[in-house]
């Protein structure tokens, strides 16, 4: 009986190791393997350099150039308003190397979630910059008083409801609408691009605010146009030598 278990363990093991092995097939004229396979003796690439900050690459760029790929041009590509990669040209093996990236830190607000009046006031202030409309923002939310069934109407583009004008009086208020706001959404660097804005409140007892972006992310443009031309007028006092070498795209 054991020998019979010792055989069907060798079985098994056969089994497991036939499995591993790797077949190479060719179908229709392309040759596939059923295994990745990792290429030894392949150039090896260096690890990026991660930071939040675009001055940071700007220095090593300024700096450490001597650690750029020989006979290779640099691409600064702003892959997105929080994404910025310094790679290589393709080399022979038409790839290329990433040197260093920066990836933005930004507060976050919720667009399309309502908040209660406390924390909308909090959200606003921590994450717009100071602007007519943000003030004005913060002047309407904070007065709006609890809904009574005098003190709303909604026609679903005009939306007013009861504000506190003073000490003691109220007076039916216009919600503004649309509005044009900056959030910090991109690099600390750089411009933040404005955008509008449909301001709802919420037909609840207790007053709710809520945000929606309503220009189908335009910003992004304006946020990638601003980093680049960051870029563009940092690196401008480098050597040519340098600068010869470096293109910026987005």
């Amino acid at each position: 009986m054991m020998e019979g278990l010792k055989e069907a363990l060798q079985y098994v093991v056969g089994l497991g190791n036939d499995s591993q092995k790797t077949e190479v097939l060719e179908i229709h004229g392309k040759t596939y393997a059923n295994r990745q396979l990792i290429r030894y003796g392949s150039p090896e690439r260096a690890e990026p350099v991660r930071t939040s900050s675009l001055v940071s690459m700007v220095e090593y760029i300024a700096r450490c150039n001597h650690e750029f790929p020989a006979d290779l041009k640099m691409l600064i590509h702003v892959v997105d308003p929080k994404t910025v990669r310094l790679i290589s040209g393709l080399d022979k093996e038409r790839k290329r190397e990433c040197l260093f990236e920066c990836r933005a830190e930004t507060s976050e607000f919720d667009f399309g979630y309502w908040y209660d009046q406390e924390r909308f006031l909090i959200e606003l202030q921590a994450n717009f910059q100071p602007s007519p409309d943000r003030d004005l923002l913060l002047k309407f939310s904070g007065n709006v008083e609890k809904q009574n069934t005098q003190s709303y109407s909604d026609d679903g583009t005009t939306q007013v409801a009861t504000a506190r004008i003073g000490v003691a009086s109220k007076s039916d208020v216009v919600v503004p609408n649309p509005v044009t706001l900056i959030p910090y959404r991109t690099f600390q660097e750089v411009d933040q691009p404005a955008s509008q804005f449909v301001f709802r409140l919420g037909n609840k007892e207790e007053p709710t605010f809520a945000l929606f972006e309503a220009e189908n992310n335009i910003w992004k443009n304006d946020a990638v146009s601003n980093i680049k031309l960051f870029f563009k007028e940092s690196l401008d006092p480098l050597p040519e030598e340098i600068l010869d070498r470096i293109m910026i795209i987005g």
